[in-house]
Parts: C-alpha cells; sequence; structure tokens
C-alpha cells in the first residue's frame, strides 16, 4: 500500500494512517471543522475535516489509526489532504498506531553509546552527577520522545538525535575553541530540551501535557535540576549548578523566544546557536527530502515560509 509522501499531487489514494493531531476549530459559518494532521512512517500530511458532527468529533482523536480516502492537493505550496471520507480501522486490519510512527534513522544503541561517550567529557563533578542523575530518571523517554510537536525532530527518537547532533556539533568546538568549558556545554546540551519528556505527551499523538502548557520544558528542566540536587545532596546555590541552569534556562536566546534570561556566558552563548542551526538544518532537510531536483520545497513555516531550491547537482 503507498504511503502519504508517495501519493503524486492530485492523485486519488486510500490508506490507512495515523491521526497525529485533530484540532477542533470553528469555520467563518460557524460550524465546527477538524483540522487533521495525519502520519505514516513516510511523513505527515495536513487536511481539513470541514462541518464535522459531534460524533465525528468524539469519533477521529489523535491516536485512532483511520483507513482514509481523499487526493493529495496543494495549499500555498504546501502538501495537503483533501479528504472525500475516512473511518476507523478495524478488527484485523493495521490498526496499531506504531505502524505509522516516523522514526528517527538511527539505531538506539548507537545514540546510547553517543550519550555514554559524551557523559564522559563532563569532568565538573557536580555537574557531571546531576546530569547522569536526570538521564538515570528519563532515560527511557528521551530515546523515544520527539524534540517537538511539529517544528523539527518530529518523530519518535527525535528528542535523542537532536541532542546528540548538537553534542557532535559541540565536541568539535571544543576543538576549535579550547576556552570553551566541557562541563557546561556538553551538559548544557544534554539536558536542554530534557523537560520535554515531560512537557510532550509521547510520539504516536504528539500533545501538551497539562505541566507543558503550564510551564514549558525550560521551567521544567530547571525544576528537574533542583529536585536532583536534593536527592543527590547537592547545594543547589554551587557555582558550578547555577551556571548550569543559567546555560539551560538561556538556550532559546531571546526572552520572546521563551528564554526568561538572556545568554550571560560563553558557553550559553553557543548552545543556543547551535540549537538553533541543527533544528534548522532539520526542518529544512525534511522538506528537500520531499523534494525533486530543480524545484522548490513547500513552504517552512517557522523559516518565514520560505521555499528552499534543491539544486539538481
Amino acid at each position: 500500500m503507498a504511503q502519504l509522501f508517495e501519493i503524486k499531487n492530485g492523485e486519488q489514494f486510500g490508506i490507512f494512517v495515523l491521526i497525529k493531531a485533530a484540532d477542533i476549530r470553528t469555520a467563518r459559518n460557524g460550524k465546527p471543522f477538524i483540522a487533521f494532521r495525519f502520519q505514516d512512517r513516510s511523513g505527515s500530511m495536513d487536511g481539513m475535516f470541514w462541518s464535522a458532527t459531534e460524533e465525528e468529533v468524539n469519533l477521529y482523536q489523535a491516536g485512532k489509526v483511520v483507513f482514509l480516502r481523499g487526493k493529495r492537493d496543494t495549499y500555498q505550496g504546501t502538501p495537503q489532504v483533501k479528504i472525500e471520507s475516512m473511518r476507523l480501522a478495524e478488527a484485523g486490519e493495521p490498526d496499531d498506531p506504531t505502524l505509522y510512527v516516523e522514526k528517527v534513522k538511527v539505531k538506539r544503541e548507537d545514540l546510547e553509546a553517543e550519550l555514554d561517550d559524551a557523559l564522559l567529557l563532563i569532568t565538573e563533578a557536580n555537574i557531571a552527577r546531576v546530569v547522569r542523575k536526570i538521564i538515570h530518571q528519563t532515560q527511557e523517554d528521551f530515546f523515544v520522545h520527539p524534540a517537538a510537536k511539529r517544528l523539527h525532530h518530529a518523530m519518535a527518537g527525535g528528542l535523542s538525535f537532536h541532542t546528540l547532533s548538537m553534542v557532535k556539533i559541540a565536541r568539535n568546538l571544543l576543538s576549535i575553541y579550547p576556552q570553551l568549558n566541557p562541563s557546561l556545554l556538553i551538559g548544557g546540551i544534554i539536558l536542554h530540551d530534557i523537560g520535554k519528556t515531560v512537557e510532550l505527551s509521547g510520539a504516536i499523538s504528539t500533545e501538551y501535557t497539562l505541566k507543558g502548557k503550564m510551564m514549558g520544558h525550560i521551567v521544567i528542566i530547571s525544576e528537574m535540576i533542583d529536585r536532583a540536587c536534593s536527592e543527590i545532596g547537592i547545594d543547589p546555590e554551587n557555582e558550578s549548578i547555577l551556571l548550569l541552569k543559567h546555560v539551560v534556562l538561556a538556550h532559546h536566546g531571546k526572552m520572546e523566544f521563551g528564554s526568561p534570561v538572556l545568554p550571560q556566558l560563553l558557553e550559553a552563548e553557543i548552545i543556543h546557536y547551535i540549537d538553533d542551526m541543527d533544528a534548522k538544518i532539520n526542518m529544512i532537510t525534511e522538506v528537500l527530502d520531499k523534494t525533486e531536483p530543480g524545484e522548490f520545497t513547500s513552504q517552512i513555516f517557522a523559516l518565514d515560509r520560505r521555499q528552499i531550491y534543491k539544486p539538481k547537482f
């Protein structure tokens, strides 16, 4: 059976897909509609289900597998599904949501080995103990959670893949700039997004948890560091711990982007740049992989709706 991104523009199809998200909205005529995000192993695609009844709103929930009939279309340069009909998958049909979850193309054992190597670079004792404690507490979720609901690395294993891609960049920077503090740089990178193990519900139907909505992953990781210090018996006012918290709190770079403080350490500034670069490379790569050479990608919402050209050579 074809997958979402194997279907050509304008082509009719009937396939099983996972409902990744189902947001209830109101149209101009006052009637509710469902903004779906469908997913299979090839990627995710949006589709609007107009004039949804209350029964349909209750039936088609995120995390359900459906048999979807429709046509692939394009809206403002972005591929989408024009829904014709849909129904829930039935017994005996491929109704396991895990069959449709997009995953990183790196083996978990390879990511685990990279993490173990990175931990050896953290030589400051307090930072090393706190980072290892939090990794131990979140390890299973760290390796299966996405890094975001939608924007970048939004797939199973995306959180660890994004984090360890950043570690690779940082390791090279350490060899170029010996003035960088490896404990703050590597420790901060490993922890910078680990609050998303609490902020996000998981990879099958990624939603924000109540705590995620109320606090956000940056505040959550600050809280996790304090709790780890308490459990280990480390003074949270110790300079190394305060600086570790700072690089995590400042990693979005600006207050309007969600950081409560601006970077005031060299390592904090560098982590922000590495994070931003890796996220943008992933966003661009994702759409380039679905674009033919000599053509422009679909619009990338997070990059001011820019389209990126894919060279023929």
